[in-house]
């Protein structure tokens, strides 16, 4: 997560980067995306890490049983891996690798685990995959249908982390207009659909597609990203316009990615800009980009003009969830101290040279605290009266137990901060049938499958539940889930998780 396009290391859709790491709970740890891994390397201690002789901040414990007893108001939403995007020449598809586009009866199997809202791909790559307004409704119509069937209401998605169909990209003046377009096709289509997505966690795919240069259009520069950003964006405020000449009330639910970026004190400036950074999108659609803005400068440097940003700042949002997407990679730590780390963890910012490290993997000072609960609150101090959601709760492949530890803190997390006053409507578990490479962001076509709620790997075919899906189930239908293995916390939070263990660094 910088702005130095010498930064070789990979950050997937959510922010997660490839990792090495500890093992825990008697298990490997956590690689790309949580993934587990065997660790190889162990680091060497070098400098003056005294401060870590004090109890880490994110070492919180999971949340208390009286938490989840407040969720009763909370929904249970679900969602399915979906991204359709380029990498050079090279279309990826979720929904045929992963096999769901040619098995209907994957949704009876989420039906029979209580979801009633499932966040759900209409995708103009799908749609209209060869010239605008040509559009072939056919496999939607019998999803959506039977969707209807079985009680489940959508969240439909029109754009998830591509730039649409081969005639249209990011950076084409007429992506959002082009966008727009098919959103009204598709409302008129689907009337009944109340809520939308028109573009999936748009900082985040303007990161990977205009600042690292992993995803088409292959940008690696400051403008590059804005102006996608930019474009992305005003496809959502015009989408949305569109769709509500059709169904007036039609509600936005817009994802993003929620994280933060911490420190050693001497890079205090690149986590700052990183951290102003993190709400650019939601900040465009929420009116909150001004002449005061730390951004709005670099925005017009980027070609982005004041015209655009005026109006984003007069548009009517009308009725919108903000919906948030954190992963346990999702926080950073920059350290300038390199021999600290393994080589692939080094990057820089053509300023400073130092490795990006996920949070949870350094012994935070006691002021600072990462998870659910701090980020989520930062959230709901920005954004107000505004409704919130969690849009996407997910750990790649561990044990499955640590799935469902991850799942309930998100649960947790939600329900005491509904407890204190914030509008937060929704957890939602996602990749509930798993995704296929997201450990090379999609870079790499190598079918490397992680299982979610299900796991689509079993020889019979059909979708076989995990541990997470018994939990779905049990809150979905009582409101909460016990189990043994859940009488510890997830790797996360406990102590041989750290690269540099406290004790160790601090002698």
């Amino acid at each position: 997560m910088t702005d130095s396009t010498s930064f070789t290391m990979l950050d997937d859709g959510s922010g997660d980067m490839l990792q090495a790491g500890s093992p825990a709970d008697q298990h490997p740890a956590p690689g790309p995306r949580g993934d587990c891994v065997e660790a190889s390397w162990s680091s060497p201690v070098v400098d003056d890490l005294s401060v870590l002789n004090e109890t880490p901040a994110n070492d919180l414990g999971i949340a208390e049983a009286a938490t989840r007893r407040a969720a009763s108001e909370l929904e249970l939403w679900g969602g399915i891996e979906c991204t359709v995007l380029r990498v050079g020449d090279m279309w990826r598809d979720q929904l045929r690798e992963s096999g769901h586009y040619h098995r209907i009866d994957d949704l009876e199997a989420v039906a029979r685990l209580g979801f009633r809202k499932l966040r759900y791909p209409v995708l103009w790559e799908h749609v209209a995959p060869e010239q605008p307004g040509e559009c072939d409704w056919r496999w939607h119509d019998e999803r959506l249908a039977r969707l209807r069937e079985l009680g489940i209401t959508p969240i439909a998605g029109l754009v998830h982390h591509g730039g649409g169909p081969h005639y249209t990209n990011l950076l084409d003046p007429n992506f959002p207009e082009l966008l727009a377009e098919q959103a009204e096709r598709t409302a008129r289509r689907y009337p009944w659909i109340k809520s939308w997505t028109p573009v999936n966690e748009p900082l985040t795919t303007a990161r990977f597609s205009g600042l690292y240069g992993h995803w088409f259009p292959h940008g690696t520069d400051e403008a590059t990203f804005l102006r996608i950003l930019a474009n992305e964006c005003r496809a959502v405020v015009l989408a949305m316009r569109a769709i509500r000449r059709v169904i007036p009330d039609a509600e936005l639910v817009q994802t993003e990615d929620l994280g933060k970026t911490f420190s050693t004190p001497k890079l205090a400036y690149q986590a700052e800009d990183e951290n102003e950074r993190r709400w650019l999108s939601l900040d465009l659609l929420t009116g909150r980009v001004d002449r005061d803005h730390p951004w709005w400068r670099r925005l017009l440097a980027a070609d982005v003009t004041e015209a655009e940003l005026d109006e984003f700042r007069a548009q009517d949002l009308g009725p919108m969830v903000i919906g948030f997407n954190y992963y346990i990679t999702s926080e950073r730590f920059l350290d300038h101290r390199l021999a600290l780390y393994p080589e692939h963890m080094h990057g820089g910012n053509g300023r400073d040279a130092y490795a990006d490290i996920e949070a949870a993997r350094v012994p935070l000072p006691p002021h600072e605290g990462t998870g659910w609960e701090p980020r989520l609150r930062e959230a709901w101090d920005r954004y107000g009266s505004i409704p919130l959601a969690i849009t996407e709760a997910h750990i790649g492949w561990c044990p499955e137990h640590e799935q469902v530890r991850w799942f309930l803190e998100a649960w947790d997390a939600a329900a005491g901060l509904r407890a204190e006053g914030a509008d937060i409507r929704a957890v939602t578990i996602w990749s509930l049938l798993g995704a296929v490479d997201w450990n090379s962001l999609l870079t790499q076509k190598t079918g490397h499958y992680e299982p979610g709620v299900f796991d689509m790997r079993h020889p019979s075919g059909r979708p076989h539940p995990r541990l997470i899906a018994k939990a779905a189930e049990a809150i979905a239908r009582q409101g909460r889930f016990e189990h043994p293995l859940l009488q510890q916390p997830g790797w996360w939070r406990r102590e041989d998780r750290f690269l540099v263990p406290p004790k160790q660094a601090a002698g």
